[in-house]
């Protein structure tokens, strides 16, 4: 008689593992003592600090705990005045006459006494502008210098970079730049320009001023002819007045579009050139057949790491609809384990939104999403008590119409859509004002130099995101303005060729 087996249950393959995000590391806080703040800073103009021709000042915090770092100047149209001819001085009599080779020897000077002052630079960085330590240590100060270091190298070249052409400087150049990399905004604006043999007026953001003006400190030290670089602390009205400004032969601008399209008004029917690198909306794909957990990384690393306060970040993402739940998923678990909280702790992932102002917009958006029926999930890590600071958020079932899929926010908000094929995701990835970057996803190399041929966007990065060097231009299309700057393209908006 035969003996009837027992069925066994079919085995699973599949592993299912269960995480415990509720473990913490001890705190790593970078020592706050290694950041000389002035209690009060004056105008950087002709190689000495000057007071403000009004007397005025105003406050820098730090935004982390809402505490006054420093008192600032705030320069006005007659300050602004006396930069433009200090450089104008500057560059008649000193820097357009002094042999390229010299010049590069300043600029690379500086880019060493960047290096030797790194770690000051960065605490102060995080201070001033409220993100993490490990962002401004290993991503802003290095750059920085580098920038230097690579145009240092093109100052006595400019006959190699454009051959059979004459190359001459245009003049004195205005540079207005964002809170978002203080430091770096500077070192990508001012390089290229010292370069060219070009001098400067240059004004940081009125929120960020300090690694500016420490950057300041450092030129004088390097012993940079008086005049070559000025730099001018204040709002927007001190922007508009190097803008108008009739001697400033190119303005260099990095910002919102709206400034932007100011700018451009503002300028026109004048003879002064102008590169705008202004707002974004990049579009992050991701395809069926990526790698899904390096893809999911490449997302965080892309809006989350950096607070979206990268005009870059990816902070719509596309995902192929076969993969949509498994990307969501891994999404939602990561978000959980970011850290929210002070800078200065080297374990810290999102640290404080730079101002009370940028906070309140990027809520406002918050609440737009939820109006407009998009499903809203954020972390629930605690958030600190004072200080300004948002969660990591995601919105999924979100349509390509919704404001929150279209406008820029600035904040770690990401908005997440779907797509079936290549060209449905090429039609909604450039249905938007914006043109700055965007990412690929994918194991097909075909497909990859598919999309970016189709991809209406300045820089496209491929299984990987918001990937810089000083060697690669940079900048976009439509309303995210216009030029490059970087590379060897970054020489060109300060020299007139004939």
């Amino acid at each position: 008689m035969a003996v009837q087996k027992k069925k066994q249950p079919r085995r699973s393959n599949t592993i299912k593992l269960k995480f415990d995000t509720s473990w913490t590391y001890a705190p790593a806080p970078e020592s706050r003592s290694v950041a000389q703040i002035a209690p009060e800073y004056d105008l950087f103009i002709n190689g000495t600090w000057q007071k403000p021709s009004s007397g005025e000042y105003f406050d820098t915090i730090n935004p982390a705990d809402e505490k006054v770092l420093s008192r600032v100047a705030a320069a006005n149209e007659k300050d602004v005045d006396k930069a433009v001819s200090a450089a104008r001085q500057a560059y008649d009599k000193v820097w357009r006459r002094m042999p390229a080779k010299e010049r590069a020897k300043y600029i690379f000077r500086i880019a060493r006494m960047i290096q030797e002052k790194a770690r000051e630079l960065a605490v102060i960085e995080s201070l001033d502008g409220g993100k993490p330590i490990r962002e401004s240590r290993d991503f802003d100060v290095p750059a920085a210098a580098n920038h230097f270091f690579y145009y240092a190298g093109w100052a006595d070249k400019l006959e190699y970079a454009f051959p059979n052409r004459q190359c001459s400087p245009l003049g004195v150049a205005g540079q207005i730049i964002p809170w978002n990399f203080p430091l770096l905004m500077a070192a990508w604006k001012i390089a290229p320009a010292l370069a060219t043999g070009n001098t400067v007026v240059l004004k940081p953001a009125e929120t960020t001023p300090l690694t500016a003006l420490k950057l300041a400190a450092i030129l004088q030290e390097a012993d940079l002819p008086p005049g070559v670089v000025n730099i001018l602390t204040g709002a927007g009205a001190t922007g508009a007045a190097i803008v108008n400004h009739p001697d400033i032969n190119k303005i260099a601008f990095t910002g919102s579009t709206e400034v932007g399209k100011l700018i451009q008004r503002a300028i026109a029917g004048t003879p002064k050139k102008a590169t705008l690198e202004l707002g974004g909306k990049a579009a992050n794909i991701i395809f069926e057949d990526a790698p899904i957990d390096q893809a999911v990384e490449g997302v965080i690393n892309g809006i989350f790491f950096n607070q979206g306060h990268v005009c870059c970040a990816g902070s719509r993402l596309y995902v192929q609809e076969s993969v949509a739940a498994e990307v969501i998923r891994k999404l939602k678990h990561r978000i959980e384990t970011l850290i929210v909280g002070d800078p200065l702790d080297k374990n810290t992932d999102i640290g404080a939104i730079n101002s009370r102002q940028q906070l309140d917009t990027i809520h406002r958006y918050l609440a737009i999403g939820k109006k407009e029926g998009a499903e809203m999930y954020e972390s629930s890590c605690a958030l600190p008590r004072k200080g300004f600071f948002c969660r990591p958020t995601i919105f999924t079932n979100v349509a390509q119409s919704n404001r929150i899929a279209q406008e820029e926010i600035f904040g770690p908000v990401l908005a997440i859509l779907t797509f079936r094929t290549d060209d449905e995701v090429i039609e909604k990835a450039n249905n938007t004002p914006y043109g700055l970057s965007a990412g690929v996803w994918t194991d097909k190399g075909s497909k990859i130099f598919n999309m970016t041929k189709r991809l209406r966007a300045g820089v496209v990065w491929a299984n990987t995101f918001n990937k810089f060097d000083p060697t690669s231009p940079f900048g976009g299309y439509k309303e995210s303005g216009y030029g490059r700057e970087g590379g060897l393209h970054g020489l060109l908006p300060y020299l007139s060729l004939r």
